[in-house]
């Protein structure tokens, strides 16, 4: 019997190479794996001409379709991206010197709707309580001119004063010139280290997102894997096939991160930071599937509402289709 082609687009990370190596395959799959480095090409490509039958895909887009009854995919509870996002909010230090003092604020975002973004009001309002009510979002790409990609997404439910950066200079350029006041999101702007007015808002970011996850048991996830629902519809043993697959790749590329013949990157000091990771984490830093994620995906699932980019709360059990663990 012969297997069945999938297109799976994705960036390279570690716990994708075993797949992308052909070192693991998904059984009775075909799969051709689709280098994509920048995310936001892969999202874009998926949602606005559905180019692959898989992809890794943005969590927030993924849940505001679904929110509005226009979802033509269904997903994986597998998570290619998830980062914490203290460490992404930049400001001008002349006029922003504690969380509190964003509220009013001209604030830059590549994307008003981008799951980074979310991430990081909810956290904002939530761990300090922050009112973002009367800020003015300026949306553009944090580094170069112009728009951060071509996002096909659903509008919002409440209108928000958010305004296109039509300007000729980068968010970065904005904020070192002291046309706006932060900037937040999944880019590290270049001004940060070349100007003594932009700094982090949490410079010790690392120790506060210890804390953060310490107390509230949440790493934010960023993306997870969308299927096109009429691929998962036709053949739906694609689902459990592929999950196993990505579980299997996930655990090699554990394995080899953990060596301590060689180091698997170029950082210096990587065992240390894996002894510091497993005080926090304990043995497994990246779970896939839905029980070990549900208090940050009901967290996700809870902003996303509250910030009118789903009118209602989805149920957390609702976001993925059923898969089958390895046995």
């Amino acid at each position: 019997m012969s297997s069945l082609p999938i297109s799976f687009a994705c960036a390279p990370y570690d716990r994708m190479v075993p797949l992308l190596s052909g070192e693991v395959r998904p059984a009775g799959i075909d799969l051709n794996f689709i280098q994509i480095a920048s995310p936001r090409e892969t999202f874009d490509r998926m949602a606005g001409g559905l180019e692959f039958d898989a992809a890794e895909f943005s969590s927030s887009e993924f849940i505001s379709r679904m929110g509005a009854g226009t979802c033509p995919f269904v997903a994986l509870p597998v998570f290619p991206s998830r980062m914490f996002r203290h460490g992404f909010i930049t400001v001008n230090t002349k006029v922003v010197r504690s969380p509190k003092d964003l509220a009013g604020k001209s604030i830059g975002v590549p994307l008003y709707t981008m799951t980074a973004a979310v991430w990081i009001r909810g956290l904002l309002m939530h761990e300090y309580g922050v009112d973002l009510s009367g800020v003015r979002w300026i949306q553009g790409a944090t580094n170069k001119t112009g728009a951060h990609g071509r996002p096909t997404v659903p509008p919002l439910l409440k209108h928000m004063s958010i305004v296109n950066n039509e300007s000729d200079k980068t968010l970065s350029e904005l904020l070192e010139a002291g046309e706006i006041d932060a900037i937040l999101g999944a880019d590290i702007p270049a001004a940060l280290g070349r100007n003594p007015s932009v700094a982090r808002l949490f410079p010790d970011f690392p120790k506060v997102e210890a804390d953060y996850y310490g107390r509230t048991g949440i790493y934010p996830i960023m993306h997870l894997v969308a299927i096109k629902r009429d691929v998962y519809e036709r053949h739906p043993f694609v689902a459990t096939s592929l999950y196993q697959a990505f579980c299997r790749a996930k655990a090699i590329a554990l394995t080899r991160m953990r060596s301590t013949g060689m180091l698997a990157t170029m950082m210096p000091w990587m065992l240390a930071e894996i002894e510091t990771m497993d005080a926090v984490f304990g043995p497994d830093p990246w779970p896939y599937g839905l029980e070990a994620n549900r208090t940050t995906l009901q967290a996700l699932v809870d902003y996303l509402a509250e910030q009118s980019l789903i009118a209602k709360p989805i149920a957390v059990d609702d976001l993925f289709v059923r898969v089958r663990e390895a046995t």
